[in-house]
């Protein structure tokens, strides 16, 4: 198990921020597509699709996925993130989609007509750059 998050980190998570999202095709190669996501607890990263993409077919075959996440004013800050999906459930009602679109957007989702599924996964390892880097992270005494 991950240590707690660093505060810091935490906050920026928590930030409506750009992320990209990684999964494996079945081949092995791997997929990236830009999507919203929401830092749910600690160790917990909400992701919400479209329930016809072929990356939840990814997820689904190899529940592992990766998150980077880019602070908006300095792109080379960023906090890529290994995951481990733990559920996916289907979104029926659009709850999941519509907490997102508000983080991000400030209203609900658009799209009422296509299914939605949530997807949640485990942060298994981080890792940061720039201002989120190791040897820039001030060490305890």
């Amino acid at each position: 198990m991950i240590p707690a998050l660093p505060d810091d980190l935490r906050l920026f998570l928590q930030e409506p921020n750009s992320a990209v999202m990684a999964t494996l095709a079945r081949d092995g190669r791997p997929v990236t597509v830009a999507t919203w996501f929401r830092l749910e607890n600690e160790r917990t990263v909400l992701l919400n699709l479209d329930a016809e993409r072929v990356r939840l077919a990814h997820l689904r075959r190899d529940p592992r996925s990766a998150l980077t996440v880019l602070d908006g004013s300095d792109w080379y800050s960023h906090v890529s993130l290994q995951l481990l999906v733990t559920s996916i459930t289907d979104d029926a009602h659009l709850a999941d989609i519509d907490s997102l679109a508000l983080h991000y957007t400030g209203a609900r989702y658009s799209n009422r007509h296509r299914p939605r599924v949530s997807v949640r996964a485990d942060i298994v390892r981080w890792h940061g750059w720039g201002g989120f880097a190791p040897e820039r992270r001030p060490t305890s005494s």
